[in-house]
């Protein structure tokens, strides 16, 4: 009977290492597959007899399971903006069908792009998962696909003129009294963008100021009359003027609009106001130095900005390290759509395995704490990038020779009792 059970225990043994040489020969197949985590065998050896029974011989072993081993794979450069990767504990969150099962499942590969309808979808199809934009630039609560707007990008109407600069304080009054249809001869100093209509169309603004004595000035902007309603073509057309004062230590003292303030371009939104933002008074609470000031150097803008823009067709999209997708547009805008979601597992082993990169939920992975990328010990994203597989070649080839050397010892075993066996069968002739 004990050379039968010799027997067993060498089949047991063989039927354990061809089964190790699977979990082998699966990790080296996906040596190249993005976000790969590789498996390793779990043996348990087999008892003889009854729990607690002392001195008996144990009969073989068995593979109990193939554990994942969820180390961190190495990050590749790909260059390309849309490749995205986790670096730390997460899982991307992707919805779909995966053999006919639909929900949501996890995946470490980041190669992401848009289908059709403007979801952002890996390989397969399945929606990446994440938070909406809201119009005021924040992000909703509730778990969806990310979905960028492939339609023109409506054209956003100019609001504010921001504007830093510095008005030579030894500048005097020009000798000529203001004339809007000669505004570089009766001023001190000038500067122009570009503000848009609520059509999008691009209009030329002209800042022109005037010192009007010690630590005073007007401003007044100017543009093409062919292009406002009620004016004449060739001629300038005032649309808004106003007051800056200057303390004797240069800074902003104060600043107001004297006229106008508004804009009604040909074919557009009546009366579209346009603010000019100077910087922080002192009048209003600031300290007056952090926008225009007025010493006694040569006039110069170090900076301007207005908030509108035209309209624009989608060139591509980008993500960012907190996950965040933006959408870029021919306008030169860049428009956040949503914010991707990062799952967190309170034991990654438990996650159950669904093929294609992917891995589902069970009671022992426990449930997911879903969030922002970088945000309650979830992963950072890196963009331009992919986690490789965590398999080690080396190691691999290893383990093969010590699994190839234990399956011989096996059936080493296998042979022996065949020759006992033999042996015992020739005594009765």
């Amino acid at each position: 009977m004990s050379i039968l059970t010799a027997m067993s225990t060498g089949v047991s043994g063989l039927d354990a290492e061809s089964d190790e040489l699977g979990v082998i020969g699966n990790n080296l197949a996906n040596s190249n597959t993005v976000g790969f985590k590789e498996s390793r065998g779990m043996f348990d050896n087999v008892l003889g007899a009854a729990v607690g029974t002392e001195g008996v011989a144990g009969n073989g072993v068995v593979m109990k399971s193939a554990q994942q081993v969820f180390t961190e794979g190495a990050l590749s450069n790909t260059g390309v903006p849309t490749d995205i990767a986790l670096s730390g504990d997460g899982f991307f969150m992707v919805n779909g069908n995966v053999g006919g099962t639909p929900g949501n499942f996890y995946t470490r590969a980041g190669q992401t792009s848009l289908d059709s309808t403007g979801t952002l979808v890996n390989p397969d199809g399945l929606a990446f998962q994440g938070y909406a934009a809201n119009p005021d630039g924040t992000f909703g609560t509730s778990l969806g696909p990310i979905k960028v707007n492939t339609a023109a990008l409506a054209p956003k109407t100019t609001t504010t003129m921001d504007i830093t600069a510095n008005l030579d304080s030894t500048q005097t009054p020009p000798a000529a009294a203001w004339d809007p249809q000669d505004p570089a001869a009766t001023s001190n100093f000038s500067t122009s963008m570009q503000v848009y209509d609520s059509l999008g169309n691009a209009h030329t603004a002209n800042v022109f100021v005037r010192n009007t004595g010690a630590g005073t000035w007007d401003y007044h902007v100017l543009v093409n009359g062919s292009e406002v309603t009620g004016g004449t073509a060739g001629q300038n057309n005032e649309v808004a003027t106003g007051t800056l004062t200057f303390n004797p230590s240069g800074a902003l003292q104060s600043d107001a609009v004297t006229a106008g303030g508004n804009a009604s371009f040909t074919g557009a939104t009546a009366n579209q106001p346009i603010a000019l933002n100077f910087g922080t008074s002192i009048a209003d609470g600031g300290t007056g130095l952090d926008g225009t000031t007025g010493f006694a150097t040569a006039s110069s803008v170090s900076a301007q900005s207005q908030d509108g823009y035209g309209s624009g067709s989608l060139t591509g999209i980008s993500i960012d390290a907190s996950g965040i997708v933006n959408g870029s547009y021919t306008n030169g805008q860049s428009i956040a759509v949503g914010q991707l979601a990062v799952a967190k597992f309170p034991s990654d082993t438990g996650l159950g395995q669904a093929g294609q990169n992917l891995w589902t939920a069970t009671k022992d992975s426990g449930v997911a704490a879903v969030g922002a990328a970088g945000a309650g010990g979830r992963a950072s994203i890196v963009t331009g990038t992919l986690e490789q597989s965590n398999v080690d070649i080396s190691t691999q080839f290893v383990d093969l020779i010590a699994h190839q050397a234990s399956f011989q010892a096996d059936s080493k075993t296998i042979t022996t009792a065949d020759q006992m066996l033999q042996s015992l069968m020739q005594m009765k002739q």
